[in-house]
């Protein structure tokens, strides 16, 4: 008999199951200040820091901007299938994105009283696109496509090794700037401008420790998407067979050394057979009771990829990145061709957002129109809050507006 090469877990083992929900703690202080003083290099040093960190870590040299008559012809060397897998990707990712756009809308709350949601897209964005071991065009469609839908004007992607088939789909996706460089650097010349890579309004995409700790320390000056740690995927399964199952564990885990795989069941012999297919990389497999348990569970790890085998499990409460549904929906369709994005939140982060989206490059404002008539309405509501506020300057600014007696009674 072949021994089992992935771990099984009790499900009522709960120091066992502790151990698989718990998070990597990090690199720790010593890894932050490294990436902070890379950060700060480049913030403080422009260029001149810019070159030393591209040269030491990306091995490249001026100019760093990739033209685009270089961008044309590296394209053209795309095998011609492949080209086409972009422009349909891409079709696919602008329909989703096209919905996903928050609405404009004008409201009339009380006579006399208009709001208006007014949605602006941002003026200039950067897209991190991963050059591991992997050219990820993919990963540039599912970030410059949603902003270009959008209304994004500016659209600079950074790539450590932009491959021809990455620049067939910065070409394709719209992409104004593209250059070549990555890491920490990229991220913080993407934050603070330099005078060759310019400022942005918001960073979006995934990367690696040094992208994702570059990305918390620009934070407070400039936008990102969210924090993104290695990759998941969570598989709850009553049934199916034991080839495809592996099969979806296998793909997620050759990602990312550190990517985590787990397939959640209460079938003991389904789990068996699953555990017999083959080594991969930080694989688990835990049995529940039930098919609740299980759910459950899914929950509480709150995956970037969540696959459930059956549309029953979907019918209650679900904390994931993205969904995928039945045997046939498999996580690596959404990869490349569903139209759903496949930046997706990591680390339970999906507990308080979703993936990313085309709303997350617009700005939503109110605008607020009000007639003397409409200011009368409200002044019973914000009078008496202001004052149990203790805000009396809140309620003369209303009073004075409408020649209450308090107000003049007020003045100096």
């Amino acid at each position: 008999m072949t021994p089992l090469t992935i771990r099984i877990i009790d499900g009522r083992d709960p120091r066992a199951v502790n151990r698989l929900l718990a998070r990597d703690a990090g690199a720790g202080r010593a890894f932050d200040r490294r990436v902070r003083a890379i950060v700060d290099g480049v913030r403080h040093g422009g260029d001149r820091a810019l070159m030393r960190f591209a040269r030491r870590f990306d091995r490249v040299a001026p100019p760093l901007e990739v033209g685009l008559d270089e961008m044309r012809e590296q394209a053209a060397r795309v095998p011609a299938d492949v080209r086409r897998a972009i422009h349909r990707a891409a079709g696919h990712i602008a329909r989703v994105a096209f919905a996903q756009i928050p609405k404009h809308f004008d409201l009339a709350i009380v006579p006399g009283v208009l709001v208006e949601q007014r949605v602006e897209p941002l003026a200039r964005v950067g897209c991190y696109v991963p050059g591991g071991r992997f050219p990820l065009p993919s990963s540039l469609l599912m970030t410059a496509v949603p902003a270009r839908v959008a209304g994004v004007r500016e659209i600079v992607a950074v790539c450590p090794r932009p491959e021809p088939a990455v620049m067939a789909a910065a070409l394709e996706a719209g992409v104004t700037r593209l250059f070549r460089v990555g890491g920490a650097h990229a991220i913080a010349a993407l934050a603070y401008g330099t005078r060759t890579i310019p400022r942005v309004d918001k960073i979006v995409g995934p990367g690696n420790r040094w992208v994702a700790a570059a990305k918390a320390a620009v934070a407070a000056d400039c936008a990102i998407d969210f924090l993104a740690g290695p990759t998941e995927i969570v598989i709850v399964a009553g049934s199916g067979r034991a080839s495809w199952i592996a099969a979806d564990l296998a793909a997620q885990a050759e990602h990312d050394p550190d990517a985590r795989a787990v397939l959640i069941t209460w079938n003991s012999a389904l789990a068996e057979r699953v555990a017999r297919h083959g080594a991969i990389a930080n694989a688990s497999i835990v049995v529940t009771r039930d098919a609740r348990e299980a759910m459950a569970l899914a929950n509480r790890i709150a995956p970037e990829h969540l696959v459930v085998d059956r549309e029953a499990l979907t019918r209650r409460s679900l904390t994931a990145g993205a969904v995928f549904v039945g045997p046939f929906t498999a996580q690596a369709a959404g990869d490349y061709a569903t139209g759903s994005n496949h930046v997706l939140p990591t680390g339970g982060a999906a507990r308080f957002r979703g993936g990313l989206s085309a709303a997350d490059f617009v700005r939503v404002m109110s605008v607020q129109r009000l007639t003397r008539a409409g200011l009368a309405r409200l002044a019973p509501i914000i009078l008496p809050l202001a004052r149990a506020e203790g805000l009396a300057g809140h309620a003369r600014s209303i009073e004075i507006r409408l020649d209450r007696p308090s107000a003049i009674n007020h003045q100096p």
